[in-house]
């Protein structure tokens, strides 16, 4: 009986601790009711509430599991179970615990509108629009349905479909969270940045805290040239929030628009002392102290890349080809050769696993196997490049400068021919024809020199030969007298 009224009364402090929004205290208490007694259904699902609303979808995910299992009629339960697990990123999970939510409670919409943010999640998009229209049937006036569709429409690049069911959505439920700004982006998305910064402006004045809400305004505001505002939406957020590593890195993209390096390069460090995982800033970074150049700079920019060859070796799958290229990009503009082959061969790899081979890939590999001294690989593969794209100008420049340095000077000559045909203007390829005439004027000049030798000799050893007889004559002739 003591055990039961002590975990009764650490619940009641768990409700206290849930209503002035002080989340750590409420699951400390609510755990060890739970301890106390594990088998109130009630519990697990407050557990998971508290769990939800502090962010932790997975651990809320569980603990709505667990109180279905002690009651296993509840729909609700179901429901937030699977809500949580597509929050987690675990929406195949989710899916099932979502249509047993659909057959515990039938005339609710909700099954239906968090299945469609499942399936969007899976990319199964005709799945998810028949989630919208069987939970039309049940409630064709909706808002989260047009939501939750539109949602999917924006993800799916079909944005004037999105426009019409987000403005749907607010006239059926214009307190939806965060609805004017989801049509903002999707206003913004067909080119109508105005339209679309107004209703971000609108969004702002019903909750002007809304991290999100100010990002995309900034961002908005800096596609359409307004630096000034955007930088003020951007520290705005960071009034509210000084650690957020998405502002301080938009500030960094903004200083380097306005060709600000220097600023650019204190926000990024801010953000990766802040988050070493960033996406991207280690290599942002290391670009920026590329450009700014002292050796200091230099030495600190290969460190980072480093750590970036690191991470690519530890976890691959997290770098998509496009990341790959931006790699081995920067560490070819640090003089690392060798490792940006390496990272360039498995761009390579990437590509033809993926039956997408790419001749820039291949030229991007030529370029740094030629700077490592390999030159025959470096060809191999820029053939491969101009196999894949025959007029790719570039590569047929890195083989006449290959055979150039071999000293084939006949093969460098016909690379040249060829690549000026395609580009006449292109003024590499002349300072490489200018070099390769220069060779041949040179060596004209050595073939007449040697033919004018082998005709002069004869003439020259037949004067050396008679001089050397009158020298011989004078020498046997007396002395005159006095």
């Amino acid at each position: 009986m003591n055990d039961w009224v002590d975990a009764e009364q650490h619940v009641e402090r768990a409700h206290e601790a849930y209503e002035q929004g002080r989340w750590d205290v409420a699951e400390s208490e609510l755990r060890h009711a739970l301890s106390l007694n594990p088998y109130q259904a009630e519990w697990h699902f407050n557990l998971g509430l508290t769990l939800d609303a502090a962010g932790r979808h997975a651990e809320a995910a569980r603990a709505f599991v667990d109180a279905h299992e002690l009651r296993p009629e509840d729909g609700q339960t179901a429901l937030l179970a699977g809500v949580n697990l597509v929050r987690s990123d675990r929406a195949k999970e989710a899916l099932p615990w979502l249509e047993l939510a659909a057959e515990r409670e039938p005339d609710s919409t909700a099954p239906y509108v968090h299945r469609i943010d499942a399936y969007s999640d899976l990319g199964d998009h005709e799945q998810a629009e028949l989630m919208f229209y069987l939970g039309q049937q049940i409630n064709p006036e909706d808002g989260e349905l047009y939501a939750a569709m539109g949602e999917n429409l924006l993800r799916r690049e079909e944005y004037e479909r999105a426009v019409w069911c987000l403005r749907e959505a607010i006239r059926l439920a214009p307190d939806l969270p965060r609805i004017q700004a989801r049509l903002a982006e999707a206003y913004a998305k067909t080119g109508r940045q105005e339209r679309a910064r107004q209703l971000y402006m609108r969004e702002l004045r019903q909750d002007p805290g809304d991290i999100d809400t100010l990002l995309d305004l900034g961002e908005l505001l800096v596609d359409m040239s307004r630096f000034e505002e955007a930088g003020e939406k951007f520290r705005r957020v960071l009034e509210l929030e000084p650690d957020n590593q998405d502002a301080h890195a938009a500030l960094g993209d903004l200083a380097i628009r306005r060709g600000q390096i220097d600023e650019a390069i204190v926000q990024y460090d801010v953000v990766l002392r802040l988050d070493k995982g960033f996406p991207e800033a280690r290599r942002r970074l290391a670009d920026l102290l590329l450009q700014r150049g002292p050796d200091d700079d230099l030495d600190r920019a290969r460190e980072l890349l480093r750590e970036e060859l690191a991470e690519e070796h530890a976890e691959p799958e997290k770098f998509r080809p496009e990341d790959l290229d931006d790699l081995g990009q920067l560490l070819l503009d640090a003089d690392m050769a060798h490792e940006a082959a390496r990272v360039f061969r498995r761009l390579v790899d990437t590509r033809e696993q993926a039956g997408t081979p790419d001749h820039l890939a291949h030229h991007h590999l030529s370029v740094a196997l030629f700077e490592t001294g390999d030159f025959e690989a470096g060809m191999a593969e820029a053939r491969e490049a101009l196999r894949l794209q025959p007029r790719f100008v570039p590569a047929m420049h890195n083989i006449a400068y290959a055979h150039l340095k071999q000293h084939q000077w006949m093969r460098a000559r016909y690379w040249v021919r060829q690549a000026i045909r395609l580009a006449p203007d292109d003024a590499s390829l002349r300072r490489l024809r200018f070099k390769l005439r220069l060779h041949s004027g040179i060596g004209l000049a050595a073939w007449i020199a040697r033919r004018t030798g082998a005709v002069l000799r004869p003439v020259a050893s037949v004067v050396v030969r008679r001089r050397r007889r009158r020298t011989k004559r004078a020498a046997r002739q007396p002395a005159a007298t006095s």
